[in-house]
């Protein structure tokens, strides 16, 4: 089994707020979907109204972060699946219920995790 990260930037939800109750409803009822069919692992959304920090080696803590990761927002799900063709059938399932396109990204294999 692979983890897989499935995700999309705030920026590609664009919806009017009479949508935004079905999408609530549609999202959680896939997570729900994921959670019964035991390939859940971890999910949500970044949290806009807290701002980033940036910790280095040597522990000092700058406000910001890595210049490439401002845009580092939006809603996140890491769920635990045996192919990349199922990875895009889960991916499909919330895209249609976000009403936005989905990026999916397999994390690497460590035997330590």
């Amino acid at each position: 089994m692979t983890h897989y990260l499935i995700s999309f930037p705030s920026a590609a939800m664009v919806l009017s707020p009479e949508d935004f109750p079905d999408v609530v409803r549609d999202s959680h009822a896939v997570i729900q979907e994921a959670k019964d069919a035991g390939v859940y692992v971890f999910g949500g959304g970044i949290d806009e109204d807290v701002a980033p920090v940036l910790v280095a080696a040597d522990g000092t803590v700058t406000e910001g972060t890595y210049p490439q990761t401002e845009e580092f927002d939006g809603g996140y799900t890491v769920l635990d699946l045996p192919s990349r063709e199922a990875a895009l059938e889960w991916a499909r399932k919330i895209a249609k219920s976000c009403r936005c396109p989905q990026e999916v990204r397999a994390f690497q294999y460590d035997p330590l995790a």
